[in-house]
C-alpha cells in the first residue's frame, strides 16, 4: 500500500453501495409517508395512525411536508450532484426527526411502532456519517 493511499484512502465499494441503498430506503419510506400524510383525508389517516386524529390537520400536513422534504433531500442532491451537501443536511434532519418521533411515540405508550423509527434513525446516522466523512459526493462542475 502506498503512502498516498494511507493518507487519502478512498471509500470501499461496499460502503458506497451501502450508502446508496440506505439513501434509497430512506427516500422510499419518507416520501411515501409524506405523501400519505399530505393526501389522505384525516379520518382515514387517523385509522392508520391514531395520533393523526388527535392533532390539528395543519400539524399533520406539516409533518407530511417535513417527511417529503427529508426523503427528497436524502437522495436528489446526491443523484444529481447539485448541492450534494444538502444530502448530509437531510440525513441530519431525518435523524433528528426520528429521535423526536421516538420520544413522541414512547410518551404516548406506542412502543410497538418504534422499531421502524429506530431503523430509520440508524440509516440516517449512517448516511450522515458516510456522506460527510467517508464517501462525500463531489458537486457537479458546470
Amino acid at each position: 500500500m502506498s503512502i498516498a493511499a494511507i493518507e487519502n484512502p478512498t471509500p470501499g465499494r461496499a460502503l458506497r453501495i451501502g450508502l446508496w441503498i440506505a439513501q434509497a430506503l430512506i427516500f422510499f419510506v419518507f416520501t411515501s409517508a409524506g405523501l400519505v400524510k399530505l393526501t389522505t383525508p384525516i379520518p382515514q389517516l387517523a385509522a392508520m395512525m391514531p395520533w393523526a386524529g388527535q392533532y390539528s390537520e395543519a400539524f399533520v400536513r406539516v409533518i407530511g411536508l417535513i417527511d417529503l422534504a427529508g426523503g427528497i433531500g436524502i437522495l436528489l442532491p446526491a443523484l444529481t450532484r447539485i448541492l450534494p451537501r444538502l444530502t448530509v443536511l437531510a440525513a441530519l434532519g431525518c435523524a433528528t426527526l426520528q429521535v423526536i418521533a421516538l420520544v413522541f411515540h414512547l410518551s404516548r405508550g406506542e412502543a410497538p411502532v418504534t422499531p421502524l423509527n429506530l431503523v430509520l434513525l440508524v440509516l440516517a446516522v449512517f448516511v450522515f456519517w458516510g456522506r460527510s466523512r467517508k464517501a462525500p459526493i463531489a458537486a457537479r462542475q458546470f
